[in-house]
This record gives C-alpha cells, sequence and structure tokens, in this order.
C-alpha cells in the first residue's frame, strides 16, 4: 500500500508517465420488445423483460496526473487481450516515454509472462523493459485509481442496457473523449501519513 501511495506523489514526467490500469466485465443486454418513446408528460418505457447476448470487457488506462485515460472493449480478458492492450499502451499511446510507471492489481493476467505468450521474446522484452510495474495489494483494490474511473464510467456511460460490443465501444468511447476534452482528474487525497493512522491495526505491533 504505501509503495503504491508514494508512486502517487511522483511529480509530473512526460518521458516517465504514471499510468494506473484496471478491467471491468459489462453484460452485454438486448431488449425483447421494442421501447415506447418519451412522450410530453410521460418518461420512456420498456419492457422487464431482456435477453443476455454474452459479456464483453473494458481495459482502463488512466494518467491522472495528465487528466486522460483510454478505454479498450475486448470480446475477453485472457492473457493475450492484457498482452495485446499493454502493447498497444506502450507502443501507441506512449511511444515516446523511456519509462512508463503501472500501477494495476496482481490478477493473473497481468504478468510479464503474458507478453512472451503473445509476441516474439525480442518484441516481449522491449514492451517489458518499459515498464516499472507497482501492484495494488491483495484487497487493496481501492488504492488503484483507475477503479475509480470505471466506477464514474459505469455512472456516467453503463447505466442502461447496451445490446452488443459494436454499440459498447461507440459509447465508451464518446465517454472517453468527452471527459479526457473536460481534463477530469482523480482529486487523491488519501496519504502514507494518513494510513499509518486510519489503517494502523494493519500494521505489526512492534514491541520493545
Amino acid at each position: 500500500m504505501e509503495d503504491v501511495l508514494e508512486v502517487y506523489t511522483r511529480p509530473y514526467e512526460a518521458k516517465h508517465p504514471l499510468v494506473t490500469m484496471d478491467e471491468k466485465p459489462v453484460q452485454l443486454i438486448g431488449e425483447t420488445r421494442r421501447r415506447m418513446k418519451a412522450r410530453p408528460g410521460q418518461s420512456e418505457r420498456f419492457d422487464f423483460e431482456y435477453k443476455r447476448n454474452g459479456v464483453a470487457n473494458l481495459f482502463m488506462f488512466f494518467e491522472p496526473l495528465a487528466a486522460r485515460r483510454q478505454v479498450t472493449v475486448r470480446e475477453r480478458k485472457t492473457n493475450r487481450d492484457w498482452a495485446e492492450c499493454i502493447r498497444e499502451m506502450v507502443e501507441v499511446h506512449y511511444p515516446q516515454a523511456e519509462r512508463i510507471t503501472l500501477v494495476m492489481d496482481n490478477l493473473s493476467t497481468h504478468k510479464l509472462a503474458s507478453l512472451y505468450e503473445v509476441y516474439e521474446p525480442e518484441q516481449a522484452r522491449e514492451i517489458a523493459r518499459k515498464l516499472e510495474i507497482h501492484y495494488t495489494p491483495k484487497h487493496g483494490s481501492w488504492l488503484n485509481m483507475a477503479e475509480i474511473e470505471l466506477s464514474v464510467m459505469s455512472r456516467q456511460c453503463l447505466k442502461r442496457r447496451i445490446e452488443d460490443r459494436e454499440t459498447l465501444a461507440k459509447e465508451v468511447a464518446a465517454w472517453e473523449k468527452s471527459r479526457n476534452a473536460e481534463s477530469a482528474k482523480v482529486d487523491w487525497r488519501f496519504s502514507t501519513a494518513d494510513a499509518r493512522i486510519k489503517l494502523k491495526r494493519l500494521y505489526p505491533s512492534i514491541h520493545g
């Protein structure tokens, strides 16, 4: 926890950006009957019955000091999906970065080994060489700013039925563009000093 909190105190560096990453599954839900559009004095109406159209997975990359986020919609959440999203982050979104500090949770797919399962060793090593990874502790996903951004996106963009992955990608892209244009930031205030006071029970007791 203190490792992640210390990372959050670093100043902005264009050549060494701080990026937080998290992912979220989204249930794709279709209508069984056509909705009745809203009319004066009457809100839109829809049938409570629905059909399941599978699940998509959202990969959120959020750079808090630049107030920039990038969301990718994938069909699944495998080692390959993670590796391909990481390659895109390194080679497409931060090609000029000398090193990227990456904060994420310790999910089994979030390993450098996943890069070697997808790419040739030379390319996998080149991607890995640019990453400085800091994992959030177990049960400490709340320390990940990308999780906060996913929560905001869920409230602002995903609180309705979305039928397919193509529609989901369009909605997420529109939200991403709007929020980036606003330069929306996370007002992070929790520090190591706060942790040592408020979470004192989690620290070992040293006697004598």
